[in-house]
């Protein structure tokens, strides 16, 4: 692998430089846990090299054998040249803090709901530790396994319709041992699972438009159509969902759904449901919350439009 162009490169530092200018100069597209071509660098070789993303800047100036830099150009090159995610070549992505195993058959994880999970979901769960936590589409099973960490007393559902999203999903709860505590259903959204009682829904379902489909980033398009797709209007799920959340939620629990994108079209479609659209500190939009007694409130109007 090793050219005119490469063959001064043998520090950590000087990786992480020339991997940043090189998705600088081809064009490169973000967003699978990093925003710049610098942050994606050093996620991609410190995960590689199986060193800590909080690695001393000490270490940058360590030199490199040969096989590590074969393995960094090897890997830079992919993600130059197929645009292939960090996460996807590496394996691994970071959600809420903790370590997930991730494949191309789930989407990276990168949910700003990350945050509401790290602050118990509060104020809106009124300072009551939840008893039982559905996870809709839960894909690698991030949302769930940090859930269930976050409220170690709580059983976490998380259903997913992809059987290799599941296997997936069962490496990650068992690589925290929470067998005991997550379980996994292969269901369509509801479908197959038990009915009621839980006092919080979480969801990122598939949101994304058919006219965004087609104009999505190469790096996007390594990612499994099933979780991105959701018809004419983004909302083919998020109707779905409306539609039953309230048979399945305690008196007073709180659903709390990523439409990212698609929230323009959501308002348009139920102008006169009082979304709470929810901030971010860290970035991020397109978070509704709705309480148990507004979906009853409303249930007509989600029935009257289920597609």
């Amino acid at each position: 692998m090793m050219n005119r162009s490469t063959d001064g490169l043998e520090t950590l530092r000087d990786y992480i430089r020339w991997g940043a200018s090189q998705f600088a100069v081809t064009g490169a597209v973000f967003g699978h846990g990093t925003d710049n071509g610098l942050d994606e660098a050093v996620t991609l070789i410190l995960r590689a090299l199986h060193l800590p993303l909080d690695l001393p800047d000490c270490y940058l100036d360590s030199r490199l054998t040969e096989a590590e830099r074969d393995l960094l150009l090897a890997l830079l090159q992919r993600r130059i040249e197929e645009k292939i995610p960090a996460a996807y070549l590496v394996g691994e992505a970071r959600f809420a803090g903790l370590d997930f195993y991730v494949d191309e058959n789930v989407l990276v994880p990168r949910s700003p709901i990350a945050e509401l999970i790290e602050q118990g979901f509060e104020p809106w769960l009124g300072g009551i530790e939840p008893q039982k936590i559905l996870d809709l589409c839960t894909g690698s099973g991030c949302i769930a396994v940090a859930c269930a960490l976050r409220f170690p007393d709580c059983r976490v559902d998380a259903a997913d319709i992809s059987d290799p999203a599941l296997q997936l999903a069962r490496r990650n709860v068992e690589r925290y041992q929470l067998e005991h505590q997550v379980r996994l259903f292969r269901s369509d959204l509801f479908d197959n699972l038990p009915h009621g009682g839980y006092d919080l829904i979480v969801s990122n379902p598939p949101y994304v438009s058919r006219a965004d489909m087609e104009t999505l980033p190469d790096e996007y398009r390594h990612e499994p159509a099933i979780g991105l797709r959701a018809g004419e209007d983004g909302l083919t799920f998020v109707k779905r969902i409306l539609a039953c959340a309230s048979s399945y939620l305690s008196t007073d629990g709180i659903i709390v759904v990523e439409v990212g994108s698609s929230a323009e079209s959501l308002m348009a479609c139920y102008p006169e449901v009082p979304f709470l659209w929810l901030d971010f500190e860290r970035g991020g939009d397109g978070v509704f919350l709705l309480t148990a007694a507004q979906l009853t409130e409303y249930q007509e109007v989600f029935q009257r439009l289920p597609e």
